[in-house]
């Protein structure tokens, strides 16, 4: 199942088409789309099986600004450089190397306050 799409700028008439699915159905995949590539005349088919993905969902996203820009910033100030990202009203995706998944989401945790130490028990 295709969980995230991106269409990239079109250059010079040409339009890159990104999408992301289990690892398991790679090569199922690809094979489906060596044969769409060649029905609709496209240049290639590439598959990047090292990846990661992380996200951050919370229906405050809609009334709090700048968690977008917090997101970035935080990946970063890591290093970690965004390959794809896919937004939503709640939720916020970001497409990285696989290498840096496990830093991500300890970045973006300590970052969002959600470190086990830093939850504060309501009164």
């Amino acid at each position: 199942m295709v969980d995230m799409i991106v269409q990239n700028v079109s250059h010079k008439g040409l339009t890159d088409m990104t999408f992301t699915l289990a690892k398991a159905d790679a090569k199922k995949a690809f094979k489906i789309m060596e044969q769409v590539a060649s029905d609709v005349g496209a240049k290639q088919v590439i598959v990047d099986e090292s990846i990661a993905k992380v996200s951050i969902v919370g229906s405050g996203m809609r009334s709090h600004s700048g968690i977008a820009t917090r997101m970035f910033a935080i990946l970063s100030n890591e290093g970690i450089n965004i390959e794809m990202i896919s937004t939503s009203e709640i939720k916020i995706s970001c497409v990285i190397k696989e290498k840096y998944g496990e830093l991500a989401v300890r970045a973006l945790h300590t970052g969002f306050g959600l470190d086990a130490g830093d939850v504060q028990e309501e009164q």
